[in-house]
């Protein structure tokens, strides 16, 4: 189950509203979104939250670029949200990683041939094969390109109340506990 909510400051508070996220398929589709939802170019965040597995905070602050934080983000790369949030450099990967990898991953194929040869390996074979072999092909899997636990920049919203170590303690009902820092739990949980 997923959620997803914008938090926009106005000068008499914050101001939320719950979002869909369906036609969103990309951190700028999520921006512009926010950006929509700015009063006079002040901050906005983007809450999305998948129940009790990961939780991510994009801060929009006028025309400067998106600000992210991901609370686990092995778990988010495992959800179409997650995955947008997840950008190349966000993982420290060059633009464009990731459509490369799926290319050669998709010339080589799970027994490692080529696609379309046969493997032509006898089963009875006897040379000596280093067993690392399968576990080193150069390739990366999403599972190794995704660091394990929180990633992105855990200081957004440190001068709106919550610490970077608060920020990083936060696991369940995290957005209830990141809107109370910020004196917006009464609103969020109107669209909640």
């Amino acid at each position: 189950m997923y959620f997803a909510a914008l938090l926009a400051r106005t000068e008499d508070g914050w101001e939320a509203s719950d979002t869909e996220l369906d036609d969103v398929e990309t951190l700028s589709d999520l921006t512009d979104l926010a950006r929509e939802a700015s009063v006079d170019e002040d901050t906005v965040l983007v809450f999305i939250e998948q129940e009790d597995a990961w939780f991510g905070v994009v801060r929009v602050d006028g025309e400067d670029d998106p600000r992210i934080f991901v609370s686990d983000a092995t778990a988010a790369a495992r959800s179409s949200y997650g995955e947008i949030l997840l950008t190349d450099e966000l993982l420290g990967r060059e633009p464009g990683a990731e459509d490369t990898i799926a290319a050669l991953e998709e010339l080589v194929g799970l027994d490692e041939t080529e696609d379309g040869d046969p493997d032509t390996t006898p089963d009875n074979d006897t040379t000596d094969h280093d067993d690392n072999d399968d576990a080193d092909d150069g390739l990366d899997t999403d599972a190794d390109a995704v660091p394990s636990g929180p990633l992105g920049d855990t200081r957004l919203l440190a001068d709106l109340g919550l610490p970077e170590a608060e920020l990083l303690m936060l696991r369940t009902d995290a957005l209830v506990e990141i809107a109370d820092a910020l004196g917006a739990a009464e609103v969020l949980e109107t669209v909640r």
